[in-house]
Protein backbone atom coordinates (compact mmCIF):
# COMPACT_ATOMS: atom_id res chain seq x y z
CA UNK A 1 0.00 0.00 0.00
CA UNK A 2 1.54 3.63 -1.06
CA UNK A 3 2.31 5.89 1.69
CA UNK A 4 -0.68 8.42 0.32
CA UNK A 5 -3.25 5.19 0.70
CA UNK A 6 -2.30 4.81 4.49
CA UNK A 7 -2.26 8.37 5.54
CA UNK A 8 -5.63 8.49 3.96
CA UNK A 9 -6.72 5.39 5.91
CA UNK A 10 -5.44 6.93 9.24
CA UNK A 11 -7.57 9.65 8.50
CA UNK A 12 -10.60 7.86 7.98
CA UNK A 13 -10.37 5.57 11.21
CA UNK A 14 -9.35 8.72 13.24
CA UNK A 15 -12.00 10.08 12.06
CA UNK A 16 -14.51 7.19 12.66
CA UNK A 17 -13.21 6.98 16.44
CA UNK A 18 -14.31 10.41 17.01
CA UNK A 19 -17.64 10.59 16.04
CA UNK A 20 -17.50 7.00 18.04
CA UNK A 21 -16.56 8.57 21.03
CA UNK A 22 -18.72 12.01 20.26
CA UNK A 23 -21.73 9.65 20.06
CA UNK A 24 -20.80 7.31 22.74
CA UNK A 25 -20.47 10.66 25.01
CA UNK A 26 -24.22 11.68 24.04
CA UNK A 27 -25.19 7.64 24.59
CA UNK A 28 -23.73 8.59 28.23
CA UNK A 29 -25.47 11.92 28.70
CA UNK A 30 -28.71 11.20 27.95
CA UNK A 31 -28.64 8.03 29.16
CA UNK A 32 -30.06 7.58 32.52
CA UNK A 33 -32.43 10.48 32.02
CA UNK A 34 -34.15 8.12 29.61
CA UNK A 35 -33.73 5.19 31.71
CA UNK A 36 -35.59 7.01 34.53
CA UNK A 37 -38.45 7.64 32.01
CA UNK A 38 -38.14 4.31 31.09
CA UNK A 39 -38.66 3.45 34.71
CA UNK A 40 -41.57 5.83 35.91
CA UNK A 41 -43.45 4.83 32.87
CA UNK A 42 -43.07 1.62 33.84
CA UNK A 43 -44.17 1.43 37.45
CA UNK A 44 -47.15 3.91 36.18
CA UNK A 45 -47.92 1.41 33.65
CA UNK A 46 -47.72 -1.32 36.66
CA UNK A 47 -50.44 0.67 38.72
CA UNK A 48 -53.14 0.91 36.34
CA UNK A 49 -52.83 -2.63 35.95
CA UNK A 50 -53.27 -3.18 39.67
CA UNK A 51 -56.17 -0.91 39.59
CA UNK A 52 -57.82 -2.81 36.47
CA UNK A 53 -57.44 -6.03 38.80
CA UNK A 54 -58.28 -4.49 41.69
CA UNK A 55 -55.04 -5.62 43.64
CA UNK A 56 -54.59 -3.85 46.26
CA UNK A 57 -51.04 -6.02 46.99
CA UNK A 58 -49.62 -5.31 43.48
CA UNK A 59 -51.01 -1.43 43.89
CA UNK A 60 -48.93 -0.61 46.57
CA UNK A 61 -45.71 -2.78 45.38
CA UNK A 62 -46.08 0.09 42.68
CA UNK A 63 -46.11 2.76 44.74
CA UNK A 64 -43.48 1.96 46.88
CA UNK A 65 -41.48 1.57 43.49
CA UNK A 66 -42.72 5.31 42.84
CA UNK A 67 -45.64 5.33 41.00
CA UNK A 68 -47.50 8.77 41.49
CA UNK A 69 -50.90 7.72 43.50
CA UNK A 70 -52.40 10.51 41.50
CA UNK A 71 -51.29 9.88 38.25
CA UNK A 72 -53.76 10.03 35.01
CA UNK A 73 -54.17 7.34 32.68
CA UNK A 74 -54.06 7.57 29.10
CA UNK A 75 -58.11 9.85 29.31
CA UNK A 76 -57.01 12.13 31.80
CA UNK A 77 -59.02 10.25 34.60
CA UNK A 78 -57.08 9.96 38.15
CA UNK A 79 -56.07 6.64 39.18
CA UNK A 80 -58.82 6.64 42.22
CA UNK A 81 -61.34 7.77 39.81
CA UNK A 82 -60.74 4.92 37.38
CA UNK A 83 -60.75 2.80 40.08
CA UNK A 84 -64.21 3.54 41.35
CA UNK A 85 -65.49 3.96 38.23
CA UNK A 86 -64.50 0.31 37.43
CA UNK A 87 -66.10 -0.45 40.81
CA UNK A 88 -62.13 -1.99 41.89
CA UNK A 89 -62.98 -0.77 45.71
CA UNK A 90 -59.89 -2.70 47.13
CA UNK A 91 -58.09 -0.29 44.80
CA UNK A 92 -60.02 2.70 45.70
CA UNK A 93 -59.27 1.47 49.65
CA UNK A 94 -55.55 1.34 49.04
CA UNK A 95 -55.39 4.89 47.09
CA UNK A 96 -57.30 6.33 49.38
CA UNK A 97 -55.37 5.39 52.31
CA UNK A 98 -52.39 7.94 51.06
CA UNK A 99 -52.46 10.88 53.20
CA UNK A 100 -50.86 12.37 49.37
CA UNK A 101 -53.84 11.17 47.25
CA UNK A 102 -56.57 13.61 46.30
CA UNK A 103 -59.45 12.54 46.74
CA UNK A 104 -61.55 14.85 45.18
CA UNK A 105 -60.21 15.07 42.21
CA UNK A 106 -62.40 14.13 38.85
CA UNK A 107 -61.89 13.38 35.38
CA UNK A 108 -63.20 15.35 32.10
CA UNK A 109 -66.93 14.68 33.32
CA UNK A 110 -66.63 16.32 36.70
CA UNK A 111 -66.93 13.02 38.20
CA UNK A 112 -65.16 12.19 41.48
CA UNK A 113 -64.26 8.75 43.24
CA UNK A 114 -67.12 9.62 46.00
CA UNK A 115 -69.80 10.18 43.31
CA UNK A 116 -69.07 6.71 41.62
CA UNK A 117 -68.54 4.90 44.95
CA UNK A 118 -72.49 6.70 45.76
CA UNK A 119 -73.37 5.53 42.60
CA UNK A 120 -73.14 1.87 43.29
CA UNK A 121 -74.19 2.57 47.05
CA UNK A 122 -71.14 1.09 48.50
CA UNK A 123 -71.87 2.83 51.84
CA UNK A 124 -69.13 1.78 53.93
CA UNK A 125 -66.68 3.29 51.26
CA UNK A 126 -68.48 6.22 51.25
CA UNK A 127 -68.13 6.58 54.61
CA UNK A 128 -64.10 5.97 54.70
CA UNK A 129 -64.17 8.63 52.11
CA UNK A 130 -65.79 11.32 53.92
CA UNK A 131 -64.07 10.57 56.76
CA UNK A 132 -60.81 10.76 54.84
CA UNK A 133 -62.01 14.34 54.27
CA UNK A 134 -63.82 13.64 50.70
CA UNK A 135 -65.80 16.97 49.55
CA UNK A 136 -69.59 15.82 50.10
CA UNK A 137 -70.59 18.79 48.19
CA UNK A 138 -69.51 20.00 45.16
CA UNK A 139 -70.57 22.75 42.38
CA UNK A 140 -72.86 20.86 39.66
CA UNK A 141 -73.25 16.65 39.46
CA UNK A 142 -73.05 15.68 43.38
CA UNK A 143 -72.63 12.16 45.11
CA UNK A 144 -76.35 12.79 46.27
CA UNK A 145 -77.14 12.93 42.83
CA UNK A 146 -75.60 9.65 41.83
CA UNK A 147 -77.02 8.08 45.05
CA UNK A 148 -80.57 9.03 44.45
CA UNK A 149 -80.06 8.00 40.95
CA UNK A 150 -79.87 4.39 41.96
CA UNK A 151 -81.93 4.23 44.78
CA UNK A 152 -79.14 3.97 47.28
CA UNK A 153 -81.24 5.52 50.26
CA UNK A 154 -78.63 4.11 53.16
CA UNK A 155 -76.04 5.96 50.98
CA UNK A 156 -78.23 8.96 50.92
CA UNK A 157 -79.23 8.83 54.50
CA UNK A 158 -75.47 9.23 55.23
CA UNK A 159 -74.51 12.00 52.79
CA UNK A 160 -77.48 14.29 54.20
CA UNK A 161 -76.75 13.04 57.73
CA UNK A 162 -73.18 15.05 56.50
CA UNK A 163 -74.63 18.35 55.05
CA UNK A 164 -75.28 17.02 51.53
CA UNK A 165 -77.14 19.63 49.86
CA UNK A 166 -80.72 18.38 49.46
CA UNK A 167 -81.62 20.19 46.36
CA UNK A 168 -78.52 20.47 44.83
CA UNK A 169 -78.79 21.61 41.45
CA UNK A 170 -76.30 20.24 38.42
CA UNK A 171 -75.63 21.93 35.41
CA UNK A 172 -79.20 22.03 33.53
CA UNK A 173 -81.06 22.42 37.28
CA UNK A 174 -81.66 18.90 37.87
CA UNK A 175 -81.78 17.91 41.62
CA UNK A 176 -81.23 14.96 43.65
CA UNK A 177 -84.76 14.32 43.60
CA UNK A 178 -85.47 14.77 39.85
CA UNK A 179 -82.98 11.91 39.20
CA UNK A 180 -84.51 9.35 41.82
CA UNK A 181 -88.29 10.47 39.56
CA UNK A 182 -86.45 9.47 36.80
CA UNK A 183 -85.33 6.11 37.45
CA UNK A 184 -88.21 5.32 39.00
CA UNK A 185 -86.60 4.79 42.94
CA UNK A 186 -90.35 5.15 44.78
CA UNK A 187 -87.88 4.81 47.86
CA UNK A 188 -85.26 7.37 47.12
CA UNK A 189 -87.64 9.64 46.35
CA UNK A 190 -89.78 9.40 49.65
CA UNK A 191 -86.41 9.33 51.64
CA UNK A 192 -85.66 12.80 49.92
CA UNK A 193 -89.18 14.73 50.40
CA UNK A 194 -89.42 13.36 53.95
CA UNK A 195 -86.22 15.03 54.31
CA UNK A 196 -87.23 18.31 53.09
CA UNK A 197 -86.59 18.33 49.44
CA UNK A 198 -87.92 20.61 47.18
CA UNK A 199 -90.66 19.00 45.02
CA UNK A 200 -91.71 21.95 42.60
CA UNK A 201 -88.79 23.31 40.90
CA UNK A 202 -88.15 22.25 36.78
CA UNK A 203 -84.79 21.98 35.35
CA UNK A 204 -83.75 23.47 32.19
CA UNK A 205 -85.80 20.63 30.13
CA UNK A 206 -88.92 22.19 31.66
CA UNK A 207 -89.67 19.31 33.92
CA UNK A 208 -90.01 18.14 37.64
CA UNK A 209 -89.62 15.36 39.54
CA UNK A 210 -93.23 14.40 39.29
CA UNK A 211 -92.74 14.94 35.37
CA UNK A 212 -90.23 12.26 35.67
CA UNK A 213 -91.90 9.88 37.37
CA UNK A 214 -94.68 9.81 35.14
CA UNK A 215 -92.12 10.01 31.70
CA UNK A 216 -90.55 6.70 33.61
CA UNK A 217 -94.10 4.79 33.92
CA UNK A 218 -94.71 5.09 37.18
CA UNK A 219 -97.96 7.19 37.81
CA UNK A 220 -98.62 6.61 41.06
CA UNK A 221 -95.39 8.00 42.11
CA UNK A 222 -95.59 10.88 39.92
CA UNK A 223 -99.30 11.34 41.40
CA UNK A 224 -98.06 11.24 45.01
CA UNK A 225 -95.22 13.63 43.76
CA UNK A 226 -97.45 16.64 42.41
CA UNK A 227 -99.36 16.42 45.75
CA UNK A 228 -96.00 16.87 47.72
CA UNK A 229 -95.49 19.85 45.44
CA UNK A 230 -99.26 21.46 46.24
CA UNK A 231 -98.81 20.64 49.79
CA UNK A 232 -94.94 22.38 49.57
CA UNK A 233 -96.64 25.43 47.55
CA UNK A 234 -99.27 26.12 50.05
CA UNK A 235 -96.74 25.73 52.76
CA UNK A 236 -94.44 27.89 52.07
CA UNK A 237 -96.98 30.47 49.54
CA UNK A 238 -94.04 30.59 46.82
CA UNK A 239 -94.19 28.63 43.45
CA UNK A 240 -91.05 26.48 43.15
CA UNK A 241 -88.66 27.59 46.17
CA UNK A 242 -88.70 27.63 49.83
CA UNK A 243 -88.83 31.31 51.60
Amino acid sequence: MSNEKSVALLGCLRRRQAVGLLVGTAALSVGPAAAQSAAQSAVREDLFRAIRRDDAHALRTALLRGADSNALDDNGEPAIVLAARSKCWNAVRALAELRGTRLDAANRDGSNALMYVALHGETELVRSLVGRKAEVNKTGWTPLHFAAANGHVETIRFLLEHHAYIDAESPNGTTPLMMAARQAQPSSVRVLVEEGADPTPRNQSGLDAAAYAKIAGDLELSNWLARQAEAFRLKYRATGSKP
